[in-house]
């Protein structure tokens, strides 16, 4: 079995699962089976060979963030060599420096950013205050892309985002636009600083798509991941592998991407 490193996972402490997963299925009008709590993640992931996580949440209130990324810290350190953890900011916050210094003393290694739950504009100075701290931090952001019922993290928001900072890694979750694949990928494909994760997107998209959006972003900057707890990691492994890529292409997105990223030997 190849190894697998599932790139995009959000996670929540045992009292508060339920609501969260609750406000997940709401904003999306989604049915999920599987429950945001640590042991289902890695139940669920043993199925197709995940051997590591990249595991996150995102706090939609400035006095979550430093609890919230608590918690991740503390799933990471219960056992390293199955979890990375990115840690939340939030642009309301009256302490950005602050917070970002204190998730990385924590040992989280990248930012997840989530505009359409925290109801901030990439292209806005709001976005600008965040990105100058992660930008100065040298550490991976990953970003939550398009919706089309929002205007916050669609291409046109994320371009200037990425221009203004174009030594940072940032990754676009969704193929860099949920529900608005096609516009992202003719907007930001070739994007230097641009990698994409391809979760919560093979489930809309044809096979045919999905190997040309790869193919457009580069197969070296694609990652796999299942969104968990919106999706089960047998069913988006068994859509990933109807895509047509060959062994080594398989890998790359499967594990070597995220491993290069995520500093894994």
């Amino acid at each position: 079995m190849q190894k697998v490193i599932n790139s995009h996972c959000h996670i929540y402490p045992e009292k508060i699962a339920s609501k969260a997963v609750k406000g997940i299925r709401d904003f999306y009008d989604l049915d999920m089976s599987l429950n945001g709590k640590v042991d289902n993640l890695i139940e669920d992931g043993s199925k197709v060979g995940v051997v590591h996580y990249l595991i996150h949440s995102v706090a939609t209130t400035p006095k979550q963030v430093r609890s919230i990324n608590e918690f991740i810290s503390e799933v990471v350190k219960s056992n390293p060599d199955l979890f990375t953890g990115f840690g939340t900011l939030h642009p309301d916050s009256d302490d950005i420096e602050g917070d970002f210094n204190h998730l990385i003393g924590l040992g989280l290694k990248g930012v997840k950013l989530h505009p359409d739950f925290q109801q901030f504009a990439l292209n806005s100075e709001k976005a600008f205050r965040l990105g100058e701290v992660i930008n100065k931090g040298n550490v991976p952001v990953l970003i939550h892309c398009g919706d089309f019922r929002y205007d916050y993290s669609n291409p046109e928001q994320l371009k200037p985002f990425l221009e203004k900072f174009p030594d940072m890694l940032v990754i676009g979750a969704h193929f860099a636009g949920w529900s608005v694949w096609e516009e992202a990928t003719q907007k930001l494909a070739g994007t230097p600083n641009l990698y994409v994760d391809l979760s919560s997107s093979l489930y809309a998209l044809s096979s045919e798509d999905v190997k040309k959006f790869i193919y457009a972003y580069g197969v070296d900057k694609v990652l796999w991941g299942t969104d968990y707890p919106m999706w089960e990691a047998e069913s988006e492994m068994e859509m990933f592998r109807k895509i047509g890529l060959s062994h080594e292409e398989e890998n790359k997105i499967l594990y070597e991407n995220s491993a290069k990223i995520l500093g894994l030997k």
